[in-house]
C-alpha cells in the first residue's frame, strides 16, 4: 500500500512523560506469546485486574477480541498473521504513549513479527516479551476451544503447533512455564518483574 505524501506528524500537546508523571507509574507493553491454550489470555487478565485494583492505568488487547473488530478483515495466512501483529504493535504503542500498561495476548508465532513490534519501542524497558511456555501436549489436553481437535481432523488448516510453526522467543524478558505454575502464580511473576524494573 502506497503512503500518501500529504501526511504530517503532529506532536501531541501532552507528552508521554507528562502522562506517566500524572499516572504515577511508567508505561509499557507486556507481549504475551505462546501456543493456543497455553494460558496467555487468562494470565493477561489476572495481571490487568491486579494492576487495576492498585490504581494503575492498564488495558488488555486479546487476540480473539481484536479479530472481532479491528482485524476482522484478516484471515490466518502467514501474510495476514504478519499484518495482524503489525497492527497490534502499533495499537500497543499508542497505549504505551498514553501512559498505560498494556497486556497483549497473541500467539504471534513468528520471531520476525515480534522483533518488528519490539523495534517500535526504542525506549529501553517499554517492550517486555513474555514467553508463555507450555508443551504442545499440555495445550492439546486443555484445548479450551477444541481447536486442536479440529486441526488434527484437518478441519482447520495452518494451525500453529500442528501444521504451522511456532518460533519460540530466543531472549524474552520473562519465561513462564504454565505446566508448572498456576495462572495466579504466573501473574505474580510478571507483577514482581514490573516492580523490580521500577515500572510500577
Amino acid at each position: 500500500m502506497a503512503h500518501s505524501l500529504n501526511l504530517t506528524w503532529h506532536e501531541a500537546a501532552v507528552t508521554k512523560e507528562e502522562r506517566r508523571a500524572q499516572n504515577g507509574h511508567a508505561s509499557c507493553v507486556l507481549w504475551l506469546t505462546g501456543l493456543s491454550g497455553s494460558g496467555k489470555s487468562t494470565i493477561a487478565n489476572i495481571v490487568s485486574h491486579r494492576l487495576f485494583k492498585d490504581g494503575i492505568d492498564e488495558y488488555v488487547l486479546d487476540g480473539d477480541n481484536i479479530r472481532h473488530g479491528l482485524n476482522r478483515d484478516l484471515g490466518f495466512s502467514e501474510e495476514d498473521r504478519n499484518e495482524n501483529i503489525r497492527r497490534i504493535g502499533e495499537v500497543a504503542k499508542l497505549f504505551t504513549d498514553s501512559g498505560q500498561i498494556v497486556c497483549t495476548a497473541f500467539i504471534s508465532p513468528y520471531r520476525k513479527d515480534r522483533e518488528l513490534v519490539r523495534s517500535l519501542f526504542p525506549e529501553k524497558g517499554e517492550f517486555i516479551e513474555v514467553f508463555i511456555d507450555c508443551p504442545l501436549e499440555e495445550c492439546e489436553k486443555r484445548d479450551p476451544k477444541q481447536l486442536y481437535q479440529k486441526a488434527r481432523r484437518e478441519e482447520i488448516k495452518g494451525f500453529t503447533g500442528i501444521d504451522a510453526p511456532y518460533e519460540e522467543p530466543e531472549d524474552p524478558e520473562i519465561i513462564i512455564r504454565t505446566d508448572q505454575l498456576s495462572p495466579e502464580e504466573a501473574a505474580e511473576k510478571i507483577l514482581i518483574y514490573l516492580k523490580e524494573q521500577g515500572i510500577i
